[in-house]
């Protein structure tokens, strides 16, 4: 199986509206973006770039934000991370707007990548306003890959995080929703199995667009602890999984899994058009981690450094927040902030779009000497 052709990503979602239970107060999910991915998400744009050979095994992805930045938040907790720029993030600080956010293997050596994307960006002027030039601004997170092509320090630079900026920005190389065993997941491995990125996106009745990128390197298993089926599967929209089946019982026996033997870490992205602010960005990847936990068991453990952004493009207004019917509202009430039920509907939802993108990464990934892909695995999942 190639990288990119995760079979999943060619079944509609949903004809119609289809409630989703979503706690105690149900949800209608209308259906899956135009292409399930990240870039469903208005304005943004998404380039891969790897290197496979001569030592390396390993890559960048980046994420690119529209004219005039995205506002964007953090939610670490994964014990050992490895992190660019997320100080920044917090709603107490300054910069209000991000410009990009790299995804990138090397573990704290990739970092180095988001020096070419900024690089790319200041070229074209665009970056924080200071007297003489402007600041790009890039937060970054990695995932440990170290040593998977062969050679311990062949890892991403500014170079690689160039390419990748490039092929966002100029729309060539991969499609930029291919899953699988490209950029930042070029080199990753999860409970065993071959890891890599994995995208989805959903549409709400209200019109707001959700969507998550995740790299999925995890220490802990991506399988149902009862079975061989992807955990993150169990959340999909309706037709998206169904050419799915639960493995065979000889298959699932004969799977080892791993053992802790290094450094991992999942990180990602989860997105929507609405507007929001920096603190409702951080709530919104902070509740994805729940997706993230969904879909690998254990998540954030003491080897992983699990990390993932929340953005928003402010594509759409703010939502109202009404007052009860008996009572006025206070002047200037719900102009800062969406109203609470919308804003919990789009929390919801990137908790569930984040373990998609979780098992889109799994089905798509290449298998390689010491990290076999699912579909290898268990052929008995696609009915053989």
């Amino acid at each position: 199986m190639t990288a990119g052709s995760d079979p999943a990503r060619d079944v509609p979602a949903a004809s119609g509206p289809v409630r989703v239970a979503a706690g105690a107060q149900p949800i209608v999910v209308v259906a899956a973006g135009a292409t399930n991915s990240l870039v469903d998400v208005a304005g943004l744009r998404v380039g891969h770039a790897q290197r496979v050979g001569d030592g390396y095994r390993t890559g960048t992805t980046v994420v690119l934000a529209p004219p005039g930045g995205m506002v964007a938040g953090v939610d670490v907790r994964g014990a050992a991370p490895g992190t660019r720029e997320t100080e920044l993030l917090d709603p107490r600080n300054l910069v209000e707007r991000v410009h990009a956010i790299v995804l990138t293997g090397g573990s704290a050596y990739g970092l180095s990548a988001a020096c070419g994307v900024m690089d790319r960006l200041a070229d074209a002027g665009i970056g924080f306003p200071v007297e003489g030039g402007v600041v790009p601004i890039v937060p970054a997170a990695v995932i440990y890959d170290l040593g998977r092509g062969g050679a311990f320090r062949a890892v991403p630079d500014g170079s690689l995080g160039a390419e990748a900026y490039d092929a966002a920005a100029h729309s060539h190389g991969p499609d930029p929703w291919t899953c699988g065993s490209v950029g930042a997941g070029t080199g990753a491995v999860a409970g065993g199995l071959a890891g890599g990125i994995g995208t989805a996106s959903v549409v709400l009745p209200s019109g707001i667009t959700v969507a998550a990128m995740a790299v999925v390197n995890a220490v802990g298993s991506v399988l149902d602890p009862t079975g061989g089926r992807l955990s993150g599967t169990r959340y999909g929209l309706p037709g998206e999984f169904d050419h799915l089946r639960e493995p065979g019982e000889d298959e699932v026996a004969a799977w080892p899994g791993a053992t802790v033997t290094s450094f991992n870490t999942t990180i990602g992205v989860v997105a929507t058009d609405l507007t929001l602010t920096k603190a409702q960005c951080g709530k919104l990847a902070g509740v994805a981690h729940d997706g993230l936990a969904r879909a690998i068991r254990p998540a954030h453990t003491m080897v992983d450094g699990d990390t993932i952004f929340g953005l928003s493009t402010c594509v759409l207004p703010f939502l109202e927040a009404p007052a009860p019917p008996h009572e006025a509202a206070p002047e200037g009430a719900g102009r800062n902030a969406p109203g609470a039920a919308g804003l919990h509907d789009v929390l919801a939802a990137g908790a569930d779009v984040f373990s998609r993108a979780v098992a889109h990464a799994m089905l798509a990934a290449t298998g390689r000497d010491g990290a076999p892909a699912y579909r290898d695995v268990f052929p008995s999942a696609w009915g053989k």
